[in-house]
């Protein structure tokens, strides 16, 4: 039977590979929607990994920022410029 730090120390590792997988979708994208996606991707791994290494008040403060607000704000700027890479508006 796995002990529950294994089991921790497991989870914690999925989620730096996920995050991980994300980081490197996003930077070879060239469908910026997309890569905005894949960052909300990689950025919801590292609140799951804060919040599981108990760090509440970073939870608090990434979720809204780096989930939320970061790519509701280069949502609005891909939409006034192009969606694809290279793109005119």
């Amino acid at each position: 039977m796995l002990s529950m730090e294994t089991l921790t120390y497991g989870i914690l590792a999925l989620l730096g590979v996920i995050s991980l997988l994300g980081t490197y979708l996003a930077i070879i994208e060239k469908d910026l929607v997309k890569a905005v996606i894949f960052s909300a991707l990689q950025s919801t791994a590292y609140a799951f990994i804060f919040y599981i290494l108990m760090a509440p008040d970073i939870v608090l403060v990434y979720v809204p920022v780096a989930v939320g607000l970061y790519p509701a704000i280069v949502l609005f700027l891909i939409k006034k410029t192009g969606r694809l890479d290279g793109d005119e508006p």
